[in-house]
Order: structure tokens, then sequence, then C-alpha cells
């Protein structure tokens, strides 16, 4: 009966050159299977597999199954291609090999390197740490070379994600250029009409899921895209939903500019990622072919500032909904609707009200606001513009007298008016 039960560790790293047979998983068995072949005291009873790990962490499955199994006492022996399968950080690589193996009594075998525990005379303590010492500096220049690298290449205004945005693509000639989905692009381009026509982002979800329209994460399965499989994703049931609305309308990617970097990790031996200030991100406009002109973008991006929740029964907002400040007290205004036989009367007032601090409370009649002027809306002509703010001050021609009224931005009012 072989006197060692071992289990075949094999590890490929990312940043390994997958193009190289003598580090490819194939290789690392065979290699293996040789070595057990001219040894007949050891046996493989199990074989573990990292595929995509780096050797500067132990955090692996494979690795901690394997420990498992040690502690356990299922196996007394691991064989390894070479030390750098075990790992390529210096001190904890050297702490399994000097402390964690020998304390339950556990063979180490790096086949190419020439290591093996049980010989005294294989692999000495200072050949050991000088081999650590390389594969862990091996490691360190892999990583600046990487970092470096990408960095150029986003400052260039390449993509270098794995998952493009939804509604684009990555080019078929260049896999670090954005091209805009046929399919995709359009359902972008209608969320942004509907939510500058005043539809929430909850209802504009409804009326996706409605139409039958699939959601990013539906779509992309659905096709066969490459989709993150951990992190942020859409609902279980792949939904549309208020969120994933909300972050296709923040996404800047649709008006041409790349924002990239947004996160990273701390350190090369340290591959948890850690969110950056948004000082440090990576943005380069005019990368690619927008889906949004970049003046609707801003629009939206201001309207999702302002209080803009539809009532109930409606599915886009009020005109000036969000947009009046009281000039006094400064909270916004509220619109209410009295009916008196049969007929309706809009108002802006202040909530906030004498009794609760605003000494001058204003209630405003909506059509005092706006005239009618060959079927459309038109801000009333008397409201005058000050220097930041536009104020409804007085007017001898309505019961404006009198009162006073902030607008929220001249420029967003403007585009926001023209839009309704």
């Amino acid at each position: 009966m072989p006197k060692y039960q071992a289990t075949a560790y094999i590890r490929l790293s990312y940043t390994d050159d997958r193009s190289s047979e003598s580090d490819s998983v194939t290789n690392q068995r065979k290699l293996i299977e040789n070595f057990i072949e001219r040894n007949p005291d050891i046996q493989i009873v199990s074989e573990k597999i990292d595929d995509g790990y780096s050797g500067i962490i132990f955090d692996r499955p494979a690795f901690k199954e394997m420990m498992q199994d040690i502690t356990d006492g299922k196996i007394n022996c691991v064989i390894v291609k070479d030390l750098s399968r075990l790992g390529r950080e210096y001190i904890e690589t050297g702490r399994y090999l000097r402390r964690v193996f020998p304390t339950y009594g556990v063979r180490f075998i790096a086949i190419t390197d020439n290591i093996d525990t049980a010989h005294e005379g294989s692999g000495d303590d200072l050949t050991v740490s000088v081999k650590n010492i390389m594969n862990e500096a091996y490691c360190r220049d892999i990583s600046i070379k990487t970092r470096t690298s990408l960095d150029i290449k986003r400052r260039n205004g390449d993509f270098v994600g794995a998952f493009p945005v939804y509604g684009y693509m990555k080019s078929e000639e260049n896999k670090n250029l954005l091209v805009p989905d046929p399919y995709a692009s359009r359902v972008v381009r209608d969320i942004f009409r509907m939510r500058l026509d005043g539809t929430s982002a909850l209802r504009i979800a409804t009326v996706l899921n409605e139409m039958g329209i699939l959601s990013p994460l539906a779509y992309k399965k659905n096709n066969g895209f490459p989709y993150a499989k951990h992190g942020y994703a859409d609902k279980e049931d792949c939904k549309w939903s208020a969120t994933t609305i909300i972050r296709i309308l923040q996404d800047e990617t649709y008006i041409g500019t790349l924002v990239q970097g947004k996160q990273g990790s701390p350190h090369y031996k340290i591959k948890q990622m850690e969110q950056r200030p948004s000082s440090e991100w990576i943005r380069v406009p005019d990368t690619h072919e927008p889906l949004i002109a970049k003046q609707d973008f801003e629009l939206v991006q201001r309207i999702r500032r302002l209080d803009t929740r539809t009532s109930p029964k409606r599915d886009t907002v009020y005109l000036f909904s969000g947009v009046l400040i009281c000039g006094c007290c400064g909270n916004r205004m509220t619109r209410k609707t009295n009916r008196v036989k049969g007929k309706e009367y809009h108002y802006y007032y202040c909530p906030t009200g004498k009794k609760h601090g605003c000494t001058n409370p204003v209630m405003l009649k909506e059509s005092d606001l706006v005239t009618k002027r060959c079927g459309t809306d038109i801000i009333y002509t008397e409201i005058t513009i000050g220097s930041d703010l536009h104020f409804a001050q007085r007017c001898p021609d309505c019961s404006l007298t009198g009162a006073k009224v902030h607008i929220l931005s001249k420029v967003f009012f403007g585009d926001w008016i023209a839009r309704k």
C-alpha cells in the first residue's frame, strides 16, 4: 500500500501567458502523473485546481479544500509543478512550507524546482527562500506592468472593461472601442426620452416590463453576451427596476465619455477592490459614438435633483413640479387642486405656512404662471429674471402682486419648459 496519500494541486492565474503550454492545466496534470509513475510510494487521491487565481493570495477555493483535507487527515502529501504554483507571496509561502505542512506531517513536492521535504538534501532553506523571493518579485513586476498598461489605455480613451454597458458592444475590429448595439441602443434612447417627458424611473421600468423588453441582464443572457456574475446585477427575476433605470440615466458613457478607473486595489498583494474618489477617475470625452445628446443628458441630471415625484394617478410630472420655491422660507411649493361646481382650480402654496415659521407664505394660481398661446404652455411674460434665480414679482395684471417665488436655474427652466 502506498505510504503517501497525495493531492495534485494545480493553479493557473489570469496573469500567466495562456499561450505557454508549460503552465497550462493539462500540462501541469501530465507532469504530476509522470512523476507518480516513477514513485510508487505515492498515490493521488484527489486533484485540486484553482484556475484564474493569483499566487499572491491564498484565499482560493481549491486551496482551502486541500487544506481542509489536510486537517481532516485525508492526505499527507501535496504535489505541485513548481513552487510558484503553491504561491508567490514570500512570507505566506514560507509559512506553509516551514510551519503548516510540517505541523500536519505533510510531505511537499515541487517537481521542477527539485523540492521534496521528505529528503533533507532536497531544496535547502536558502534555495527555497531565494525562489520565494524571485516568485514574489515576478508577481510584483507583472502587477506594475499590467497596471501601467491599463492606465495608459484608459487615458488614451480605450475601453478596458470586460463588460460593455447596456446599449453598447465591443467593436469586432477593435476590442477597445465601443459601438452602439442596434437593439439595446434604441431602448436606451427611449429611456432618456421618457425621463425628459417627465416619466418617473419606476414608471419607465413598469412600461418596459409591460412591453416585454428584456432587462440588461436578461438581454445579455438571452443573446449569449458576457455579463458580470458578481457585484451589481438586476433583480433575480431579471425584470426592469427603478434602480436599473437610474443607473442608466446617470451613466456618462451614453454621451460618448468613458469614465474608468472607478475602483482598484491599493496594493498588488491585495485583490479586494475598493472604490476610488471621483477625483481619481479617468474621464475621457468623445471616445465613441454617443447615444444621447449632451444637453439632454445634463437636463436629465437636473431633473433627477428636483422633487419630481408623480401623483398616484399620473404617469408624468406636473409642469412646475420641483421647480417653484417659496421666496420667504426656501421650501419647495406644493401643488393642490380645488374643485368648485365641476371645475378644477390648481394652486401652488408654501407648505410651511405662518404656523411653522414662514413670514409671508405664498399662494399662486397655476393659471397665473402659464398662459395659453396657440395651444402651447408659455410662462407668464411678467416673470422677471434675477442674476441667479428667477423671481415672480409685482404684476399689475394678475394675482402675483407682491408675491415672491424663486424658480430654479434659468438655463434649466428654459430647457424644461421647452421640453414640456
